[in-house]
């Protein structure tokens, strides 16, 4: 089993950034694809950035293209969001995610993925 935790959120003005951080208890091939979905209230849950352990990635959501780049230190089994020029629109629960294999096939589809954070809210006014 892996336990992913995360921190960073907050709230910011528009036009402001912060960083969302997610560390897994350990580095296992079953949680090899790593990033961050988000829910907004009333709004289905859409995958905004992942990136994999070993190749491939990341990938990004049309929507924060530009202004979102994720990273990951390996040695800390963590990733990072550095989310800027937040809009209005990015506010959300902002959940870590993990899954086996590599990100490419279907990575915004969350029920693909197997391990879950408990979610840190992004407030942007």
């Amino acid at each position: 089993q892996v336990q992913l935790v995360e921190s960073g959120g907050g709230s910011v003005q528009a036009g402001g950034s912060l960083r969302l951080s997610c560390t897994a208890s350990r580095y296992t091939y079953t949680a090899n694809c790593m990033g961050w979905f988000r829910q907004a209230p009333g709004k289905e849950r859409e995958g905004v950035a992942v990136l994999s352990r070993d190749s491939g990635g990341p990938y990004y959501a049309d929507s924060v293209k530009g202004r979102f780049t994720i990273s990951q230190d390996a040695a800390k089994n963590t990733v990072y969001l550095q989310m800027d020029s937040l809009k209005p629109e990015d506010t959300a629960m902002y959940y870590c995610a993990a899954r086996s294999g590599g990100c490419a096939s279907n990575w915004g589809r969350g029920d693909e993925y197997n391990y879950w954070g408990q979610g840190t809210q992004v407030t942007v006014s």
